[in-house]
């Protein structure tokens, strides 16, 4: 039996960064992880689908420049953009393993399972059954093993794919149809439409993007239906069959046929079902995340959870952060250390992204009535000034209070993915309507107009 001082489970974003944290604060560290380091960011999420998103973008960026003079047509080899993608992971799994090395962090390569306090057996990966279990001790045990893509129960479900499929394709599909309404599902969409593909999107409810800025959802929906993108509003499949011309997609009252792929975006669930949380009696919710406290303490003293598992803001940079003001707590004597979750930015790389960070329009009102005051812009970025196809830029500004203080930053549109990150700033710190306005706007930006809103 080993003994250590932290034991992580999981190499995605989260767990490497806590184990790393740690170690750098001198605890003993073993990081188990079963698959390739990095988790679903670095291998089927966040850095594939942005290679994917700027292929997408160069593509459209072709059909722009023609406007600006530029003469012929590019043409995408898909295997080319695939080799190169992937290529690109392997040596990104190459530096993790590089920084957990120079950081003394102990990799474990197996499933790891809790099998009492304090204890882990890691079992050996299919490809190496003959090695033997590994037993490991320490008085702190993260759990940080993310979520998986979640398939719906219907006949022919597996004749669909779900964002990890998307990455095994070896060739663009002539046409798709994609089930779901949330930012997954619009990502793909953009990229694939892009790309070339015919695409609809089955989406179970009146808009996409629900839970967003209704200026924001409704602009994006928008842009979706003027890139060609056919939206299937309030369908839900109850089938899927393969037929002589192509997959069939069948729901109550729609039916789309012929198509190449069904790819499934409806949602992730947590990787906790093989993690032996009932041998230290540690319980989930019918959804299967771990609850945990503000300091990432779940319910049993000395196990801790970060990331997609716990059910809050499954996003990378939330879990690396939360993994790293754990380890801080822990090992590096700051008891206070926490991740704040409020007013967290996020970006949907859709086409055009969206940049949102605090409370849309409707949460403010709902916590602050009246007091509440909104501005908002929509204008053609000088980008698209060329050419016959414009895309929208919307920006909405949501304040409170007679100081008008910003509650809420909402932006769609060519380089909001860029701009949120510095406009998070100011929200976090308090900013108001009148502090903007006394920003000279730089000129000609997209940025300027969140800075002279009237």
């Amino acid at each position: 039996m080993e003994e250590l001082d932290y034991i992580v489970i999981g190499a995605g974003s989260g767990g490497l960064a806590s184990a790393r944290r740690a170690a750098q604060r001198g605890a003993r560290v073993a990081l188990v992880e079963v698959g390739r380091l990095g988790g679903t960011c670095v291998n089927v999420g966040c850095v594939p689908k942005k290679v994917m998103w700027n292929a997408a973008s160069l593509a459209e960026g072709a059909q722009v420049a023609q406007g600006y003079g530029f003469t012929g047509e590019l043409t995408l080899d898909f295997a080319k953009l695939k080799a190169g993608r992937d290529a690109y992971l392997v040596r990104l799994n190459q530096i993790y393993a590089k920084n957990l090395d120079a950081d003394g962090v102990q990799l474990v390569t197996g499933r790891g399972r809790l099998t009492g306090p304090g204890e882990v057996r890691v079992e050996a990966p299919g490809s190496n059954p003959d090695a033997e279990p590994r037993t490991l001790r320490a008085p702190h045990v993260l759990l940080a093993t993310g979520g998986r893509p979640r398939r719906p129960e219907l006949p022919g479900q597996e004749l669909g794919i779900t964002s990890d499929g998307f990455f095994e394709l070896t060739e663009l599909p002539r046409s798709v149809v994609i089930v779901g309404g949330g930012y997954i599902s619009v990502e793909l969409a953009g990229v694939l439409r892009a790309l070339g593909s015919e695409v609809t999107l089955w989406v179970r409810k009146a808009q996409v993007l629900t839970g967003f800025d209704p200026l924001i959802r409704d602009a994006l929906t928008e842009e979706l239906v003027k890139a060609g993108i056919h939206i299937e509003v309030e369908a839900e499949p109850t089938g899927i069959v393969r037929e002589a011309d192509g997959l069939t997609v069948r729901g109550v009252g729609h039916e789309t046929r012929g198509v190449d792929q069904v790819l499934w975006a409806i949602g992730r669930e947590p990787n906790t079902a093989e993690l032996g949380l009932e041998s230290v009696g540690l319980t989930t919710d019918e959804g299967g995340t771990i609850s945990v406290d503000a300091y990432q303490n779940t319910s049993v003293p000395g196990v801790y959870a970060v990331g997609d598992i716990t059910g809050r803001w499954p996003l990378t940079p939330v879990a690396i952060a939360a993994g790293r003001k754990l380890a801080d707590r822990l090992f590096g004597g700051a008891a206070e250390a926490r991740l704040d979750y409020e007013d967290i930015p996020t970006v949907v790389f859709s086409h055009p992204p969206i940049g949102t960070v605090g409370l849309t329009e409707p949460e403010a009102r709902e916590r602050h009535g009246s007091a509440v005051r909104c501005y908002q812009t929509r204008f053609t970025n000088l980008y698209y000034a060329l050419v016959d196809h414009k895309v929208s830029t919307v920006m909405k500004l949501v304040t409170v209070g007679p100081e008008e203080r910003v509650v809420g930053i909402h932006v769609m549109g060519l380089g909001a993915d860029e701009m949120i990150q510095g406009f998070a700033v100011a929200l976090r710190m308090g900013a108001t309507k009148a502090d903007l306005d006394r920003t000279v706007a730089i000129h000609p930006t997209a940025a300027e107009e969140l800075v002279t809103l009237r």
